[in-house]
């Protein structure tokens, strides 16, 4: 059996693509690569079959009709025969040293009972020359390394919530719960990390910087534009978030999962409600408002608490003015963060 499946899902990605599976083979045999054609129109399958020719004993190609980036990392859990399941986008790659260690970590961890998630740094790498910036979570996991439970840890940071890029998945849970990402909507990969978490009761933190994500390729999703142009696409993931699970009630629960589901939580609220309002239109806002009832109608008590934070309440602020506060802190946030 392999011990980590990492899926890259590859649409029309012939251009960048090799960077991305290149920085994953010096996992060698440890590791099981399944490179996802999405209905590409270039070069992109042949490319995939070629690796898989070069490589057969790790790299493994599937075509499929283009259903989007979801598909393609449903398609790869369905396949994934290693133990532990991670993505890595066309465009991104990981730092060959960080992936050696972060294998030989989770072989460590398997002598000793396995972890459901593990979580390492990543970097922001800007294709306009900008300098990289790093996401650490040294302070919130206390024993680097070393499995803990939700008790263990600390408080998340504003900057610090659960990607895509951060984390690594026990295959295991995720073929269990065989939740089916949504196909064609974009930022559904906040649903990947998001579904599992209640499942999630041993955590590994290794304090390595492992994914390197790139910002400013054109047509990214992260784009202003795109960002403009698919914020209906976000309130669907958000909406799919908000009504999974009830939070109010697993915090009374778990108080520590639940702290960090409300976290993830207010995150997606934010976003889906400011994206919407970067529309700048009367029809926009009636869209958010129409986002906020029908998430208030499912889960009232977690809508109250949200109700209570700022930072929403600034971005919800009704009409013209409302719309022009978001779009500062739209502004505010991107210089600060750089984002996209």
């Amino acid at each position: 059996m392999k011990l980590l499946t990492v899926t890259v899902p590859c649409y029309n990605s012939a251009s960048y693509m090799r960077r991305s599976v290149d920085s994953l083979l010096v996992g060698g045999e440890r590791i099981e690569i399944i490179i996802i054609d999405d209905g590409s129109t270039d070069d992109t399958g042949r490319i995939a079959d070629e690796y898989e020719v070069k490589y057969p004993q790790i790299v493994k190609t599937i075509h499929q009709q283009n259903g989007g980036h979801g598909e393609g990392i449903n398609q790869g859990v369905i396949h994934a025969e290693g133990i532990y399941f991670k993505v890595v986008d066309s465009d991104d790659w990981v730092n060959k040293e960080a992936l050696l260690t972060v294998l030989d970590s989770l072989e460590r961890l398997e002598k000793h009972g396995g972890a459901d998630m593990l979580v390492s740094n990543y970097v922001y790498e800007y294709e306009d020359g900008r300098k990289s910036k790093r996401i650490r979570y040294a302070n919130v996991f206390p024993d680097v390394g070393q499995v803990v439970s939700w008790n263990q840890t600390k408080r998340f940071g504003l900057k610090q919530y659960l990607t895509l890029h951060s984390v690594i998945f026990r295959t295991e849970i995720l073929k269990r719960q065989n939740y089916k990402l949504p196909k064609h909507i974009s930022y559904e990969d906040n649903l990947f990390i998001y579904v599992p978490l209640p499942e999630v009761k041993r955590i590994c933190y290794l304090d390595v910087d492992l994914y390197r994500y790139l910002i400013g390729r054109e047509g990214q999703s992260v784009s202003e534009s795109q960002l403009i142009k698919k914020a209906g696409n976000q309130r669907i993931v958000t909406e799919k978030i908000f009504k999974l699970y009830d939070v109010h009630k697993i915090i009374k629960d778990n108080p520590k999962l639940g702290a960090f589901m409300y976290h993830e939580l207010w995150l997606m609220m934010s976003l889906g409600t400011l994206f919407t309002r970067l529309g700048n239109s009367d029809e926009c806002d009636k869209e958010m408002l129409e986002m906020w009832q029908r998430c208030e109608n499912k889960y009232p008590n977690t809508v109250k608490k949200l109700k209570y934070n700022k930072l929403l309440v600034f971005l919800c602020i009704p009409g013209r003015f409302g719309r022009s506060l978001s779009i500062m802190f739209y502004r505010i946030a991107h210089k600060i963060v750089s984002f996209n």
